[in-house]
């Protein structure tokens, strides 16, 4: 298979997870999609990243995102985790998490660490998954992807804050500045001329003549709340 890159079709699949048998394209529907990897069950930084999406189940319905976890273990196993993750982080986790025993998604994700890299996360030649993030877009393209080492945990507040961006950038023309948080100024895409911007947006600043920052509508405040 080619690599998955930004804009490819996200491989559709089918899969048994803690909620039940999903085919993958069918599941995200109308809807946006993360689906992020965990190496194992019953391991202590994965642990602590399902419980935060947990948490913050209501900041992704509220952006019409379904997220969907994968981890290389069985449901029996998933299921017993599901109750550690839960009573560790006080959290309902109701999202479902794919059971990828024998690593088909992984593999069709390219998602498997690998000697080179972690020789911890490969056991008896058998390699465990990094941590992968894909965000997905109603039409099931690829639109951002993340690798994470086993070793360090995701900034899922970091993931909300760029599905944020590139919901706003299709809504609008333009592109998100470094550290940009929703609210913010924004800059005006390349393609958009200075005059055709100003009857856009409220505001237009021009810093350079290819850099130009600009408030958004009201009625993308209000989106963004």
């Amino acid at each position: 298979m080619a690599p998955l890159r930004l804009g490819s079709v996200a491989p559709d699949f089918s899969a048994e997870t803690t909620t039940g048998p999903i085919k993958f394209h069918d599941f995200i529907g109308d809807s946006w999609a993360v689906l992020f990897s965990h190496p194992a069950d019953f391991t202590p930084v994965c642990t602590t990243e399902l419980g935060e999406v947990a948490k913050l189940a209501p900041q992704f319905a509220k952006r019409s995102v379904k997220v969907i976890g994968l981890s290389t273990n069985d449901l029996a196993d998933h299921d017993r985790w599901v109750d550690d993750i839960n009573e560790v982080n006080n959290v309902n986790l109701a999202f479902p998490i794919i059971a990828d025993k024998d690593r088909d998604v992984a593999t069709l994700y390219d998602m498997l660490d690998s000697v080179e890299h972690d020789a911890s996360n490969v056991v008896n030649g058998i390699p465990f998954t990094v941590r992968s993030v894909f965000v997905i877009d109603p039409a099931k393209k690829i639109r951002l992807i993340l690798t994470y080492p086993a070793s360090c945990g995701r900034n899922f507040d970091e993931i909300l804050r760029a599905i944020d961006s590139l919901q706003l950038s299709d809504r609008q023309p333009i592109a998100t500045p470094a550290n940009w948080q929703p609210g913010g100024e924004v800059i005006v895409h390349v393609s958009v001329s200075t005059e055709k911007a100003k009857q856009i947006f409220p505001e237009v600043r021009e810093a350079l003549p290819y850099l130009r920052f600009a408030t958004l509508p009201a009625e993308e405040g209000e989106e963004e709340k």
